[in-house]
């Protein structure tokens, strides 16, 4: 019985060490609620650029901001109201800066 005991307290505990090792690594600190609508606080979105989201971040944390990837086909237009973003990225596919336009 002792030993039954003592095997499910260390399943638990590997549990739990596994559990904590799986919890997500180098992720931008403001992954809490999305940012609607245009950039406004732009001192808050160099912050968040700072942190080298990837694309799926960046889209996941402004949702309505149009992010142009090196590469991406996009109109002309001019926008002048901070909605649509052109990256530039490192070598690791993150956002390191770039531009509203």
């Amino acid at each position: 019985m002792r030993h039954v005991f003592l095997l499910a307290c260390m399943t638990a505990a590997t549990s739990l060490h596994l559990a904590a090792c799986a919890q997500p690594m180098n992720q931008p600190e403001s992954q809490s609620a999305p940012v609607a609508g245009k950039v406004s606080d732009m001192a808050a979105f160099e912050r968040y650029i700072a942190t080298r989201p990837t694309p799926a971040q960046f889209r996941a944390h402004y949702p309505d901001v149009l992010l142009v990837l090196p590469g991406d086909m996009a109109t002309k237009e001019l926008r002048m109201d901070h909605s649509r973003y052109f990256a530039q990225l490192d070598a690791d596919g993150r956002i390191t800066g770039g531009r509203f336009q």
